[in-house]
């Protein structure tokens, strides 16, 4: 299959070559684009199938954040944080000279997204939080701990398969081996020596777990973030079995913001891919809105 975006590069302001998708979309698109943005371990392959489904239509854009993918590793761990993060969005946008944006966050991405329409929330046009929101479970977060970083490599993509089902089965009990592979390449890469090792500088795991929040989220703010989308077209996701974002958090969400539709993904815990068809029903029904909205 042909490839359907072109790789484009910026510059944080700390001097790292990032790299990002570009899929362009129709060349008479009047909407704003598309922004994608992945979980802390994650990487632009994420959002492939979204991205490839959308882009008949909409412009996407997905960046991938520093010390992932085809980015650059940072050489002061202590970059790898949530406002970093954000500050290197914000650059990617000023250099596209993107005014306004549909923001699609998965996990880390969806925190970025709410710190993103803290910073102004009138440049987003719509918004897709998938799996979290402002209070984050500690379980879920133990968990991530327990594996993230780890620098572990696998001679063979079946053996990649495999650590990833021992791992995350309970996340994803529905799984065939199929997917296992699947979800083994989009977060692994064949390096050099032959081995096959996850897609990320491992400095990330230790930031991450030296920190008492989501990888260096601003935890006392992230309810007024979330509020700060009060006026936007939203849509918050969630995997039945999450261990991120409880109930309890997705009722108070929905007590401060009425008007945010939910979509949940069942036989699913932390993180839905966007891929399944209660995702993509609620993810086109959103982009509907933005789009009526938007030319109205």
């Amino acid at each position: 299959m042909d490839q359907r975006f072109t790789d484009g590069f910026w510059h944080s302001a700390d001097g790292l070559k990032l790299h990002y998708r570009d899929y362009p979309g129709p060349s008479d698109a009047d909407q704003p684009p598309i922004l994608c943005m992945h979980g802390l371990t994650r990487n632009a392959r994420d959002f492939t199938l979204l991205a490839e489904r959308l882009s008949p239509e909409w412009r996407v854009i997905v960046p991938e954040m520093r010390g992932r993918g085809d980015s650059d590793y940072a050489d002061d761990a202590g970059t790898y944080d949530v406002s970093q993060y954000v500050a290197d969005v914000e650059a990617l946008l000023a250099e596209l000279g993107i005014e306004r944006f549909v923001a699609i966050g998965t996990s880390l991405g969806g925190l970025m997204t709410m710190m993103l329409a803290q910073r102004g929330a009138e440049r987003i046009a719509g918004a897709v939080l998938n799996d979290i929101g402002p209070a984050i479970e500690p379980g879920g977060l133990e968990k991530i701990r327990s594996y993230v970083g780890q620098g572990r490599s696998f001679p063979t993509w079946m053996h990649a398969a495999r650590a990833l089902q021992e791992t995350h089965s309970d996340a994803h009990p529905g799984y065939q081996l199929e997917d296992w592979l699947q979800a083994a390449k989009r977060v692994m890469v064949l390096g050099q020596n032959g081995r096959i090792s996850f897609d990320y500088d491992m400095a990330i795991g230790d930031t991450f777990r030296e920190g008492e929040d989501a990888g260096g989220a601003p935890a006392d703010n992230l309810w007024l973030a979330f509020e700060s989308l009060a006026d936007t077209p939203l849509l918050l996701v969630r995997g039945e079995l999450s261990d991120l974002l409880s109930p309890d958090t997705v009722r108070q969400m929905k007590t401060r913001n009425r008007a945010m539709e939910l979509a949940t993904v069942p036989k699913t815990g932390h993180a839905p891919t966007l891929d399944e068809p209660e995702a993509v029903a609620a993810i086109d029904a959103l982009l509907a809105r933005v789009r009526t909205q938007e030319n109205a």
